[in-house]
């Protein structure tokens, strides 16, 4: 089994904005982010791109720490 991936730049879009549009629009059937997997207080602080895209998506989302 092959499979694909591809990058691409978004501008002038918050970053999970930016992805979760970029997918739908792409036509594309999951999305793959990495994370730093940080907790508590650095996670309020620095907030999470990946939680803002797996709670704006309506695409699948696998996050790998």
């Amino acid at each position: 089994m092959e499979v694909s991936c591809e990058t691409i730049h978004v501008k002038n879009r918050a970053p999970a904005q930016g992805i979760v549009e970029a997918a739908k629009e792409q036509g594309r059937d999951l999305i793959v982010l990495a994370s730093h997997g940080r907790r508590g207080l650095r996670r309020l602080v620095l907030g999470s791109v990946a939680n803002e895209v797996v709670s704006q998506s309506t695409v699948p989302v696998l996050i790998c720490r």
